[in-house]
């Protein structure tokens, strides 16, 4: 009972050891300019539309369309693609074993940018890939070029290697029963509570608890100091070693609150087919805040 306890108690501390080679979660733009030259170094600029990025980017940078790493399909939509399709995309990036990547927003569109750092780490990037806060607008502000220009990109050789932190409706019911986990909504808090949304169910996962993704920026898009996002993360999670399972619409927004987590320590996994899956299953249990109004 002993050696079991003393396993258990380093594979904790595991989870927490932050290696030396590890890049910071989040990057300033300053930092971006000093690794420039850096040969391993690949921007990607996420946008719904391409237009977007032939306008300006980083000098440099690589054009993601979030759809060829966010799969739709009739069993729900923004699906991790699989090994072959995933390691096509990043070799066609320029991304290799080596490489440090920096993924760069446009305007307010971090929540898609933010589900491709999760898509990244999942596929086996995890330590590899930093965030851009603020995105190309911070970028801009700290008075740095931006260019029309398309880089011309050496094919990679880094191999898709999926990871855990995409789970599903099963690990949920689980981690709902089990004190050393939180569900965690990322909703806006009025869906949280119960209004409208056009899903079969209004309201949250019974059990769960609420941080909205709205929250964890500021007015500019960037991410909060990191004593504010821990004061919306204690609440659902006094105790670092607790795992947070989140959720939202579709698996999009709560790539944000992961992102936050990823900076507090926190280990975060994400139950991706969300509320699109789970209130389309009558078995699985939701609940509406009290005098929120409506009915289950």
């Amino acid at each position: 009972m002993k050696q079991l306890l003393l396993l258990s108690l380093i594979s904790l501390q595991f989870h927490f050891v932050v290696r030396a080679s590890d890049q910071p979660v989040l990057v300033t733009p300053q930092w971006v300019k000093e690794h420039l030259n850096d040969p391993a170094l690949v921007i990607l600029q996420a946008n719904y539309l391409q237009l977007d990025y032939d306008k300006e980017h980083i000098a440099g940078a690589r054009f993601l369309w979030p759809g060829w790493l966010a799969i739709d399909s009739p069993e729900g939509n923004f699906n991790v693609p699989d090994k072959k399709q995933a390691t096509a995309v990043l070799q066609r990036l320029g991304i290799s074993k080596n490489s440090k990547i920096v993924l760069c927003h446009v305007r307010n569109e971090v929540s898609v940018t933010s589900r491709m750092f999760l898509t990244l780490e999942q596929l086996g990037l995890r330590g590899q890939v930093s965030f851009l806060s603020g995105g190309l607008e911070a970028w801009k502000k700290a008075g740095y070029e931006v260019t029309k220009e398309v880089p011309t990109v050496k094919k990679g050789n880094f191999k898709a290697n999926p990871g855990d932190l995409i789970v599903d409706k099963d690990y949920v019911l689980h981690a709902l029963r089990n004190d050393s986990f939180a569900v965690v909504d990322a909703r806006m808090k009025r869906f949280y509570d119960g209004d409208p949304t056009g899903n079969p169910r209004d309201g949250h996962i019974t059990g769960a608890l609420n941080i909205p993704f709205t929250e964890m920026v500021d007015s500019t898009n960037a991410f909060k100091p990191v004593g504010q996002l821990q004061e919306y993360f204690t609440p659902v999670a006094p105790e670092a070693s607790k795992e947070i399972v989140l959720y939202c619409f579709i698996g999009q927004t709560a790539s944000v609150v992961y992102i936050a987590g990823r900076l507090l320590g926190y280990r975060m996994k994400l139950y991706d087919a969300s509320l699109q899956e789970w209130s389309r299953r009558d078995e699985l249990p939701m609940e509406k805040t009290k005098n929120s109004g409506g009915k289950l």
